[in-house]
């Protein structure tokens, strides 16, 4: 059985004092929160330590939203593994669409990314998702699967059942707009098919999460699928009540 996850990304957003409300906040809520899920948060690389100080008696982990492919040395801006592991941070987000299309990052970059988070013992959650032009030319499928494919070109045996997957339509990333129900369903079932075609049984093992506008009103009905094991959220996880909400509803549906 598949334990829920649900993990907030807060992208580029955050201050001091905002951060210590928010962390607060979910730190007292998470004691009503069932065992039934398992939560995090990713804030900026600045924010980790404050983030993993103001979480420590609490069961919400930490994790950031990159990782550099070297373990050290002269790359500017860069945040290492190491440096990550320091500071407690047990996942790292890879892949992501934005990360993508803003910064250029390729699937060799991100197969690079996801081999370095497993070696390093941190949990990579592999983003995947189709654009809007894609989506209405048929190619959803395909081109979530050849993402997926491409990160784990890196990895072999026991590492490919650590890491955590993400669904996040493009066109549904900050827009409002969500995919289905049966839509985000039918992606997470084609995923789980090409993860147990990797190795045996490896998509009984690996959680997909659905990440896309969730909210505290679509929470239920996305994670009553039976292939969808929680969510990746994006604004949602900047409000304490709506980030319960949803960890509430994951936990439910789990």
């Amino acid at each position: 059985m598949r334990k829920a996850l649900v993990i907030g990304n807060w992208k580029m957003n955050g201050r001091l004092a905002a951060n210590e409300a928010l962390l607060n906040g979910l730190s007292s809520g998470a004691e009503c929160l069932s065992d039934d899920v398992e939560v995090a948060v990713c804030p900026p690389s600045v924010y980790i330590a404050q983030a993993a100080s103001l979480l420590q008696k609490s069961s919400i982990g930490v994790g950031a939203q990159n990782i550099a492919t070297q373990a050290s040395g002269a790359f500017t801006g860069e945040v290492s593994a190491e440096m990550l592991t320091d500071f407690g941070c047990e996942w790292v987000i890879a892949g992501h669409s934005e990360r993508r299309s803003l910064y250029g990052e390729s699937d060799q970059d991100v197969a690079l990314k996801v081999a370095k988070a497993v070696e390093s013992g941190i949990v990579p959650v592999i983003c995947v998702g189709e654009t809007l032009e894609e989506r209405e030319a048929g190619q959803a499928l395909a081109r979530v699967r050849s993402q997926l494919e491409a990160a784990l070109a890196q990895l072999e045996g026991d590492q490919l059942a650590s890491i955590v997957v993400a669904y996040e339509p493009v066109w549904a990333i900050g827009t409002g707009l969500t995919a289905t129900p049966d839509q985000a369903q039918e992606v997470h079932q084609v995923l789980r098919q090409a993860l147990n075609e990797c190795q045996v049984d490896l998509g009984d093992k690996v959680r997909i999460l659905y990440g896309g506008s969730v909210n505290a009103a679509n929470a239920d009905s996305l994670f009553a699928q039976p292939d969808i094991d929680g969510g990746l959220i994006g604004g949602a996880s900047l409000k304490v009540d709506d980030f319960l909400a949803i960890c509430r509803a994951a936990a439910v549906e789990s």
